[in-house]
């Protein structure tokens, strides 16, 4: 339902919205997000203290171009330069311009069949479209972009090389990053051989790039996420809307139920023309399956870059310390530190 402000704006719920999406809608959301909707190679800046940033976007311009034809007719006894591996994986730690570097790379490819997104995305369109169903859209594309490579889903990671696999063989091209959580709370990132381990059966497709460097928007998941008290957010949210801002206010409790009879792949259609997002009663989670949706849906607003206001507990408490300890540990990292940004934006 959406409630009309007294202003120009609107108040609604995104309880009740019932997204439905073709295989067209899910193909056409697959490019990159707002904030690298214009990232280009130009754009990008290099630490000149850091010269392996200057040799990646060099390495990354030669690839948009795509394969090379080799020089020299039959008989030339010029030696033959090895042929470029049709995958290419940045590697390197939070902050060095990963995400920056894939997107300029999707937008230098020239043509449409290309497509750009997380690895939870793709494993949304398998789950929407089934495997086969996949293919098919996927099938016939020149460039494939995954970023944040999740090797935490033993799983997952299999039916992803298999179908990486099947798309390369169809000529497609691939590049990817692995998922690296903010400073993660002193740990490390995943390291090339990580990738390239848990890929086996693809990994020789894969040119490494390693992407030195500091972080350069130095945040960290110190702090938390900014709580109100349920009358702050109604006031947030009735002063939003009178200046004609869309506002979604919902229940803590009832997005997460709502959550679990929208598939992941819709998350982005759940959200679409909201311009601030309200919850009431944030609480801890008591499901793991509940709080991974979570980090689905929080995954799309970060990417929408859409300021969140909400009450009850900070929005990065809700999970568990058994969650945090857990196999999942590095997913809710990232999911705690886009909490704590999206709130510091209201």
């Amino acid at each position: 339902m959406t409630i009309p402000s007294s202003q120009s704006g609107t108040i609604m719920h995104l309880t009740d919205r019932r997204p439905e999406m073709s295989a067209e809608d899910l193909a056409s959301n697959l490019v990159p997000p707002p904030q690298f909707a214009h990232a280009s190679f130009d754009s990008y800046r290099p630490d000149p203290d850091y010269p392996s940033q200057q040799a990646a976007v060099d390495y990354l311009r030669s690839f948009s171009a795509g394969p090379k034809p080799q020089k020299g007719g039959f008989f030339s006894r010029r030696r033959k330069e090895p042929e470029a591996k049709p995958g290419v994986y940045l590697d390197g730690g939070f902050g060095v311009g990963k995400t920056h570097l894939l997107a300029a790379l999707w937008h230098a490819e020239p043509g449409t069949r290309k497509y750009f997104g997380t690895f939870i995305e793709y494993t949304a369109l398998v789950g929407a479209l089934g495997y086969a169903g996949a293919v098919k859209l996927l099938t016939g594309s020149t460039l494939i972009c995954i970023d944040e490579f999740e090797l935490d889903d033993p799983g997952d990671t299999m039916m992803m090389t298999r179908l990486l696999t099947e798309l390369v063989s169809s000529g497609t091209r691939l590049a990817a990053t692995s998922n690296t959580p903010p400073n993660a709370l002193g740990e490390g990132r995943f390291a090339a051989q990580d990738f390239l381990r848990e890929i086996h059966s693809l990994s020789s497709q894969f040119e490494t790039l390693r992407i030195d460097g500091t972080d350069y928007r130095r945040r960290s998941v110190e702090g938390h996420a900014r709580a109100l008290d349920d009358d702050a957010v109604r006031e947030r949210v009735d002063a939003a809307a009178a200046s004609g801002t869309v506002v979604s206010l919902d229940g803590f409790d009832d997005l997460i139920a709502h959550l679990a009879h929208v598939h992941p792949s819709r998350f982005v259609k759940l959200i679409e023309g909201a311009e601030l997002i309200a919850v009431q009663g944030v609480r801890v989670l008591d499901s793991q399956a509940a709080a991974l949706r979570l980090v689905a849906f929080i995954d799309r607003v970060y990417d929408a870059q859409l300021p969140v206001v909400a009450s009850g507990i900070p929005l990065d408490e809700v999970f568990t310390d058994e969650m945090l300890n857990g196999g999942f540990r590095k997913k809710y990292l990232r999911a705690m530190s886009r909490m704590i940004a999206l709130t510091e934006q209201q």
